[in-house]
């Protein structure tokens, strides 16, 4: 996968930065803090004030508290830095209609059902598209063993759930091998050389 050559000659404008850390609790709940960072390069005008350049245009913190399941049981936000204060933190956190979503199942479509479009700050709800992916990764190996089969004898988590990783793939073929299976044109072709 190559790269788009970087022009000599670019000059950094904005920078966001999203950041996602998880939190395994001792009462056997996880914590999720999920930031979002927004910095320019130049001052700008927001509001009718001037933020000067490298002052925060969004600065906002989303954390939620998950079981194993990856049920949502507590969710909130914090502005710290926005455009509009005064009317972006106004919503009286309605980030707490995640309660009640599961991370693993629906979560996205979930977050745009209650919080989408004027329902939700877009930046938050953005920032939530990131957070199935995260706790997959975190609860690899922790909370769900990704090379064992599913309780009801199914292939591990994570297969046909990538490219790399789909089920007629030489990654599965070489380290998920009981998952591996043949893809149409092996079938079509195996069936040719035995007629």
């Amino acid at each position: 996968m190559a790269l788009p050559p970087a022009a000599s000659d670019r000059q950094l404008k904005h920078r966001r930065s999203i950041d996602v850390q998880l939190f395994a609790r001792g009462d056997g709940l996880w914590e999720i803090d999920a930031r979002l960072l927004d910095v320019k390069t130049n001052d700008v005008e927001l509001a009718g004030k001037v933020r000067p350049a490298g002052t925060p245009v969004h600065d906002m913190l989303l954390r939620l508290v998950i079981d194993e399941q990856a049920n949502v049981l507590q969710a909130g936000s914090e502005l710290d830095w926005m455009p509009y204060v005064g009317f972006c933190d106004a919503q009286a956190d309605v980030y707490s209609r995640l309660v009640g979503l599961n991370l693993l199942r629906g979560f996205r479509r979930g977050v745009e059902d209650r919080l989408g479009g004027v329902k939700g700050c877009t930046h938050l709800s953005e920032l939530c598209r990131v957070l199935p992916t995260a706790v997959v990764q975190a609860f690899a190996g922790e909370v769900i063993d990704t090379h064992a089969p599913g309780p009801s004898g199914e292939p591990p988590f994570q297969l046909d759930r990538c490219h790399a990783l789909r089920s007629d793939g030489a990654a599965v073929k070489l380290f998920y091998p009981r998952w591996y299976r043949r893809s149409e044109d092996e079938e079509a072709t195996s069936s040719s050389l035995a007629e």
